[in-house]
């Protein structure tokens, strides 16, 4: 029996590569007619930054609301990065756009929320991009690493490409 693939979780960094492995999330789910769900994970602050923001920022209010700051920033890159690579694709592949069923924001540590929302959301495949070529052009990445160290599904980590 051949593996049937209904739900895709592509995780974005939102770095250069992510566009390019987003091109294969959205050519995987053209082709398999699978739902898409759009996922950026927002690392925690450390402690010391934490700490840092108490100190200067005495007040809770102003310290929420530069919290919702930070993730509205986040929310207003990756609209825009959305809107930038769905208007740079030729009309006949637009369509695709139609199979996203989520695009979430979460906050978290990424591998863990990942696997998490990817089985919550029981995919059949994550699509992550692996991060620039370090020292070693073997450079995957932390999470990408801790990713497929325990995925339980098939897991897709999309090379970088400089011409990308």
């Amino acid at each position: 029996m051949k593996p049937t693939i209904t739900q895709i979780l592509f995780a974005t960094d939102l770095s250069r590569n992510s566009t390019y492995a987003l091109m294969h999330a959205a050519s995987l789910a053209a082709s398999t007619g699978a739902k898409l769900h759009v996922l950026h994970v927002s690392e925690p602050l450390s402690d010391d930054a934490l700490i840092t923001m108490r100190i200067f920022m005495q007040d809770k209010g102003s310290r929420a609301e530069t919290l919702k700051a930070r993730h509205d920033h986040v929310k207003e890159v990756l609209t825009e990065r959305q809107k930038a690579f769905w208007a740079a694709l030729p009309e006949a592949d637009r369509g695709i756009q139609d199979q996203i069923e989520t695009i979430e924001i979460i906050d978290g540590h990424p591998a863990e929320v990942i696997l998490r929302r990817a089985h919550e959301l029981q995919c059949n495949l994550i699509v992550l991009g692996a991060h620039d070529h370090g020292f070693s052009h073997t450079f995957l990445g932390t999470v990408a690493k801790r990713v497929l160290r325990r995925a339980d599904i098939p897991t897709l980590v999309v090379p970088y490409r400089d011409e990308a």
